[in-house]
């Protein structure tokens, strides 16, 4: 099977700053895994399957319409990867959050298969 790219990951990235969750979901495996920055499990809120991982992504933006990600650096090694960025949101309380991150990802079959989410803690930025 194709092995992701890095211009496979940048419209990935392009997806999800547009917040265009068909072409989002149309790069991942049906089986998808999403395991965001926080929650109750040791990998945060984990999201399983097509369903839940559009659910909890269209959450993610629901929150913070503004929600991007910038600055976005592209790696591959086989049947993984990882993109550093900066995310950039504003919560409906005016709470903004500004912070490197990372997401790693598990490829299968040209798409992918797990994406893990990594966040620096930073409180609100206030400027």
């Amino acid at each position: 099977m194709s092995q992701p790219t890095v211009a496979f990951l940048q419209a990935f990235s392009d997806a999800l700053n547009n917040h265009d969750i068909d072409a989002v979901m149309s790069m991942m495996t049906e089986d998808c895994v999403f395991n965001a920055v926080a929650g109750p499990e040791l990998q945060g809120k984990s999201f399983v399957g097509q369903a839940e991982v559009r659910q909890g992504l269209e959450a993610a933006w629901k929150n913070a319409p503004d929600a991007c990600w910038v600055d976005g650096e592209h790696h591959l090694a086989g049947d993984t990867g990882f993109t550093q960025s900066t995310y950039k949101g504003t919560a409906h309380d005016g709470a903004r959050t500004e912070a490197r991150m990372i997401d790693a990802f598990t490829f299968r079959d040209g798409k992918i298969a797990v994406k893990n989410a990594f966040r620096k803690n930073r409180p609100p930025v206030t400027s």
